[in-house]
């Protein structure tokens, strides 16, 4: 069994932790993933059994997220990214590796801006480069349910918004991804101290994706049938980043870490240490098969 060590920073005044868990072989620097406005630390099993025979595996309470202090008013980014930076320098290493998902793509790609001579390699997932007015209007009515204590409702709509309910689109897993994120989202609202602040702050402090990126490997991937955003949105996203790869996984939607998270914890696997990501198998190849194939994006 992996060692695992919890740590306790703090930044600008504001109390957090990180969780380390020590690689059995360490083939390529630490990896960091980095989650949903309302993840936590211990939201990672499946990468970390994928990433921890490579590499140690690093997750946090960052301000304002699970059991770490809220954060002040006031934009976020650069409190978040200092408080990532602090993991960097706390861990004692030159670089990482950083894994950013959904809300976390936004962190991971930003903290690649800021400080991009501390990230060896950045995989960025499901990332929301466009929301709609539509679904903005969606998130903040979910808000004002959790604002209210209606946390049933909070949960369904937020369930409701992140995956595909479309069946005449090929989705794997697709009502276990359901039942999974919608509990996970009632358990974050029934116990989590800032869960109205942080969904809040999701949606009116929204990360800045234009400006593209240099220096940095970088890995994106979409779901299929994403309806967050777009995989071709997405992939132009990716575009603004020098040379840059862009992956699209069949038969999933926004939640594709949990409709594929062999797949995908194989793919980020990979890329973190070198590898070709066709290798992988059967389902990474049809990923890189929908690069070149404009009607799977």
């Amino acid at each position: 069994m992996s060692e695992e060590v919890i740590r306790s920073l703090s930044v600008r005044g504001v109390s957090y932790a990180y969780r380390v868990l020590r690689g059995t072989e360490r083939r390529t620097e630490p990896v960091m993933v980095l989650g949903g406005a309302l993840q936590g630390m211990f939201g990672w099993p499946q990468m970390e059994d994928r990433l921890g025979p490579v590499a140690d595996v690093v997750t946090a309470d960052l301000p304002g997220m699970g059991s770490a202090e809220p954060l002040p008013p006031g934009p976020s980014i650069e409190v978040l990214c200092a408080a990532i930076l602090g993991i960097i320098d706390d861990l004692g290493v030159p670089r990482i590796n950083l894994f950013g998902f959904s809300y976390g793509a936004g962190l991971a790609f930003g903290c690649a801006r800021r400080f991009p001579g501390r990230v060896a390699r950045l995989v960025l997932g499901g990332v929301p480069t466009h929301i709609s007015e539509g679904q903005m209007a969606h998130w903040r009515r979910a808000a004002g349910h959790l604002r209210e204590g209606d946390t049933d409702t909070f949960a369904t709509m937020v369930a409701e918004g992140l995956l595909c309910r479309d069946e005449s689109r090929s989705v794997a897993r697709r009502e276990l991804a359901y039942r999974y994120v919608r509990r996970a989202m009632l358990q974050a609202a029934l116990h989590s101290p800032h869960a109205v602040d942080s969904l809040w702050r999701a949606l009116s402090d929204r990360p800045d994706f234009s400006g593209g990126l240099s220096g940095v490997p970088t890995l994106v991937f979409s779901g299929e049938h994403d309806t967050v955003t777009s995989p071709a949105r997405q992939q132009d996203f990716a575009a603004t980043i020098a040379g840059s790869r862009f992956l699209t996984v069949p038969d999933t939607d926004h939640w594709v870490v949990l409709e594929r998270p062999e797949e995908v914890a194989d793919l980020v696997a990979r890329f973190f240490t070198d590898r070709p990501a066709t290798a992988v198998g059967r389902q990474a190849a049809a990923c890189a098969r929908a690069v070149a194939d404009p009607a799977r994006v």
